[in-house]
């Protein structure tokens, strides 16, 4: 008799998870039916979309709107929902990128928004309404030197702002021989070769800030 009503329990149990089974499947099929996406199907979808995403994340080399683009510096180039479009170029010794669709774009000269503009123009005859954003990544047009008794003399990117003391920063600091006090930045100004001074012990301590001038492109610190 026990054994009777624990076999009817068993089997009410089966038949319950069966039709619940049921209950689902023609859920699914109705949602299915009616255009419904599919809830794996559409986590899959966003998880590979904030992948994507996560992908392309950038970090500009400047965010200086004024910034003007030029040849060898090398930009991220974003379509909006166009993955295709969306790449990273090098700006060529001829100040020209290349694109799909578009072929040869004109960069140099340009502001990122005035680029992203142009580009914009030429996609809508190929894309609806299209969005474009460009980044500059790497700073290779523009640079500064740094010469002399410090730990890694050579060429720097100019990032927009840059002072004599963080150029000096980026060469690793002096040597035990520097000459700090005697320390000048080299300059074309109309055609002719200008010395300006800048004496580090005096404008670390505060003096004479106005020697911390903020570089220009083709710009040479020399360190004595």
């Amino acid at each position: 008799m026990r054994r009777s009503a624990m076999n009817r329990t068993i089997l009410f149990c089966a038949a319950l998870i069966l039709l619940a089974s049921a209950a689902n499947t023609r859920a699914a099929f109705q949602d299915k039916k009616a255009g419904k996406p599919d809830s794996s199907v559409a986590t899959a979808k966003n998880d590979a979309s904030a992948e994507d995403e996560a992908k392309h994340t950038v970090v500009p080399a400047t965010t200086d709107p004024a910034y003007v683009i030029g040849s060898q510096d090398v930009l991220d180039i974003n379509v909006w929902k166009e993955p295709d479009m969306t790449r990273i170029v090098p700006v060529r010794p001829d100040g020209k990128i290349t694109l799909p669709l578009i072929n040869d774009v004109q960069a140099a000269g340009s502001t990122p928004q005035q680029l992203a503009a142009s580009v914009t123009e030429k996609l809508r005859k190929y894309i609806t309404e299209p969005q474009v954003t460009v980044i500059v990544t790497q700073i290779n047009s523009q640079r500064v030197f740094v010469m002399g008794e410090v730990l890694r003399a050579g060429a720097f990117p100019l990032v927009p702002g840059t002072t004599v003391l963080q150029a000096l920063a980026n060469a690793g600091g002096f040597t035990t021989f520097a000459n700090v006090k005697k320390i000048h930045v080299m300059r074309m100004v109309n055609g002719k070769p200008t010395e300006l001074p800048f004496n580090y012990r005096e404008v670390v301590k505060g003096g004479n800030p106005e020697q911390n001038i903020k570089l220009e492109p083709g710009d040479t610190v020399v360190v004595p």
